[in-house]
C-alpha cells in the first residue's frame, strides 16, 4: 500500500506547493504572478506585424488637410520618437528602405513598403530595427546604393543636379570619417564656378574617397575622374605647398 502524501494545514500535498509557497493561497499568488509576468514578456517580444497598426501609426504624423503625407513636422515628432536625430546616416536607410522621393515627406504608399518590409508597425520596434539598418552600412553594395540613393532624395526636384551645399551638408552625413571631406568641402564652398554637383561628380567622389588616400599618393592624372576632382587635386596640393612655404619661413 502506497505511502499517503504529507499533508499542509490547507489540505494540500507538500509536494504539490511551489518551492517558497507556504499554503495553497501562496501557490496560486505564485502561478498568477508567473503567467502574467509571462504575459508581459510575451507582449514585449511581439514580432508580428499589423498594416492597420502601421496606418494608425502613420496618422500620428499626418495633419487633417494632408493625411497621406507625413511632412516636416511630422518628420520631427517621428525621429523624437524613434530616438534619432533628423541628420543620423540611419534616417537615410530608413528612407532608402521606404523608397522615398523626397526629402522631409514620406508619403503613406512610402512608409508601408518600407516598414512592412522591416515588420515594424510601432516606434518600439523600428527602434529594435536601427542596429539592423546601420550595419546595413558595413556592406559596400548597399552603401553604394544608399550613397546614389541620396543624390534623387536630397536635390531640389526644380533642379536636375545637385546644390553644392546640400552636397557637402551629405557628405558630411555619408562620409563623416573620410579624411579630404573637409578639404573638398572648401574647395566647393570657395569655387564659385561649382554651384552644382551634377550626378557624375557625385557618383564619382565615392569612388575617389575609396581609392585615393589622404596625401593623394595614390591620385592618377591620367584617371578618368571628373574635372572637378582634377581641379580639386591641384587646388588641395596647391594649398598644402603654401601652407608648407609659410611654416618654413
Amino acid at each position: 500500500m502506497p505511502r499517503c502524501s504529507k499533508r499542509t494545514r490547507s489540505g494540500a500535498p507538500a509536494s504539490d506547493v511551489l518551492p517558497g509557497a507556504t499554503s495553497l493561497d501562496d501557490q496560486h499568488h505564485h502561478k498568477r504572478s508567473r503567467n502574467s509576468s509571462s504575459r508581459r514578456h510575451s507582449k514585449s517580444e511581439d514580432t508580428s506585424f499589423s498594416t492597420r497598426k502601421c496606418l494608425a501609426w502613420f496618422k500620428e504624423y499626418t495633419t487633417v488637410t494632408e493625411p497621406d503625407v507625413l511632412g516636416p513636422e511630422g518628420m520631427e515628432k517621428f525621429c523624437e520618437d524613434i530616438g534619432v536625430d533628423p541628420e543620423n546616416i540611419v534616417m537615410l536607410v530608413i528612407a532608402y528602405k521606404m523608397g522615398a522621393k523626397q526629402m522631409g515627406y514620406f508619403t503613406q504608399e512610402e512608409w508601408l513598403k518600407g516598414l512592412t518590409d522591416l515588420q515594424c508597425d510601432s516606434a518600439h520596434k523600428l527602434q529594435n530595427k536601427l542596429d539592423y539598418l546601420r550595419s546595413l552600412l558595413n556592406d559596400p553594395y548597399i552603401f553604394k546604393c544608399v550613397y546614389r540613393y541620396s543624390y534623387d532624395f536630397a536635390r531640389d526636384k526644380d533642379q536636375r543636379s545637385l546644390d553644392t551645399s546640400t552636397a557637402r551638408a551629405l557628405l558630411g552625413v555619408l562620409l563623416p570619417r573620410w579624411a579630404l571631406r573637409p578639404a573638398l568641402a572648401d574647395f566647393l564652398a570657395r569655387e564659385r564656378r561649382y554651384r552644382v554637383v551634377n550626378r557624375d561628380q557625385w557618383s564619382n567622389i565615392l569612388e575617389f574617397s575609396r581609392s585615393v588616400d589622404a596625401h593623394l599618393t595614390t591620385y592618377d592624372a591620367d584617371g578618368a575622374w571628373p574635372v572637378m576632382l582634377d581641379e580639386f587635386v591641384e587646388w588641395l596640393r596647391s594649398e598644402r605647398a603654401g601652407d608648407s612655404a609659410m611654416a618654413a619661413s
